[in-house]
């Protein structure tokens, strides 16, 4: 399982832009990553979020359908706001972070499975 934040401030989607590997830099996602041996999906959100961000944040709903991924695995995001009084995300593994409104989505060169969500990442935004 993989599972990705949706994480949401003032009704703008933070998104995270690849620096490796070479075939995917320069592209988009949502911060995430694999689930660990003992781990729930939450914890893997929060845990994810803070190695990549350097954010920690509250981890809310699940956000759209499973997303199957190469290799047998499958996507799963959840909705996310950070943590009161937290300081802003900032990229530790990635080229840069943007903070998109439901009609920026489209336009964003996102990884494939992440892209498959612009719908229902759309719908969150419209309901924040």
């Amino acid at each position: 399982m993989v599972v990705g934040a949706a994480v949401v401030v003032g009704g703008r989607l933070l998104a995270q832009q690849r620096s490796y590997p070479a075939e995917v830099a320069g592209r988009w996602e949502l911060p995430g990553g694999r689930v660990e041996h003992g781990e729930s999906e939450p914890d893997a959100v929060r845990r994810e979020c803070v190695e990549e961000l350097d954010l920690d944040v509250v981890v809310g709903d699940r956000v759209g359908e499973d997303v199957p991924l190469p290799g047998g695995a499958v996507l799963r995001i959840f909705a996310a706001v950070p943590r009161a009084g937290h300081p802003r995300p900032r990229p530790r593994e990635h080229r840069a972070l943007r903070w998109l409104t439901a009609g920026e989505l489209a336009d964003v060169d996102w990884l494939d499975a992440d892209r498959v969500l612009v719908p229902a990442l759309s719908a969150l935004l419209a309901a924040a």
